[in-house]
């Protein structure tokens, strides 16, 4: 399976909703809402997610994930001097666990030893993602509510 890049394009709308909601799934399940009261808040949440990311990380490459050409996630990274901030990444269900993550983790590592700088990431403390960073060597360095910041230093020479 090939995994690639491609810009995000307003045409994603409705597979960046399926990808958002995907992770919100587990939350959602949890409220007594009709599936039209549940869309209506995913999509004004993604709405006001995409509003913040562009608003605060308006250099960010916002990207979709494809697997043999299939769009299968979202990756958004905002590359700073010394600091790379994943800003989100996401696997539609059915492609988790099947080594896409790791990687894309891999790729934003291995960029990130080429220019000697960090990586941040935040994980809510509930995510099974959480194993994942930490096995590629990331950890918490603080913890603001439901998240933890998690950070990943290049290897010193």
């Amino acid at each position: 399976m090939a995994i690639t890049l491609r810009d995000e394009t307003p045409d994603d709308l409705e597979f960046l909703l399926t990808v958002f909601a995907s992770t919100r799934a587990f939350e959602l399940a949890q409220v007594p809402w009709t599936d039209e009261q549940k869309d209506a808040f995913l999509r004004m949440q993604l709405q006001a997610q995409q509003s913040y990311y562009r608003e605060k990380y308006p250099e960010a490459a916002y990207k979709i994930i494809l697997s043999d050409g299939k769009p299968v996630g979202r990756l958004y990274v905002c590359r700073l001097p010394g600091l790379i901030k994943i800003l989100d990444i996401a696997v539609l269900p059915e492609f988790r666990n099947a080594g896409t993550g790791t990687e894309l983790l891999q790729n934003v590592l291995s960029e990130a030893s080429a220019t000697a700088s960090k990586v941040h990431i935040y994980v809510e403390t509930f995510n099974p993602s959480r194993s994942l960073f930490e096995k590629h060597g990331f950890s918490v360095i603080e913890e603001e509510g439901i998240n933890y910041l998690m950070e990943w230093k290049p290897p010193t020479a």
